[in-house]
């Protein structure tokens, strides 16, 4: 849906929750193909039976792109993204999670390179069907201030 929201408009505390989207094994293996990453740990199920977690783990680029893929079902065309900040993968992601993020926003700020603009923080977890994060960042997102 597209919906313009201006920089005035973000309320600090404010929350959000995506629907959710399960990790499957095609997920794993098309991944792998495209960044080149055959570590042991995502396409050997044999090996996996052997180590800590006794299964295959999505690779935290899969978790990232997928959970911030969830979250960009609101397009608002009065902003783009900044980048992302303190990107952590706190427990492993396995084959048939179903993961769902929750949007808070954290912070809001005047940009000082661009007075036209400001700067929105939000807060994004991903968080499996046992309620647990498993992934965590920042989403920096420079936001059009209103034409007064």
């Amino acid at each position: 849906m597209i919906q313009s929201k201006y920089f005035e408009e973000y309320e600090v505390g404010s929350t959000r929750e995506t629907l959710g989207r399960t990790i499957t094994v095609t997920d794993i293996v098309l991944n792998a193909g495209q960044i080149g990453d055959f570590y042991p740990h995502h396409v050997d199920a044999e090996w996996c039976k052997r180590q800590e977690f006794g299964q295959r783990i999505a690779h935290g680029t899969l978790v990232f792109t997928v959970a911030v893929g969830l979250t960009a079902g609101d397009v608002n065309p009065e902003a783009f993204t900044y980048g992302y900040d303190r990107l952590r993968f706190v427990k492993p992601v396995f084959i048939g999670d179903t993961l769902h993020v929750r949007v808070t926003l954290k912070e809001k700020r005047e940009s000082l390179k661009r007075p036209d603009w400001g700067l929105v923080t939000e807060l994004l977890e991903a968080i499996n069907q046992h309620n647990e994060v498993v992934a965590v960042c920042e989403h920096l997102l420079m936001v059009k201030r209103r034409k007064v």
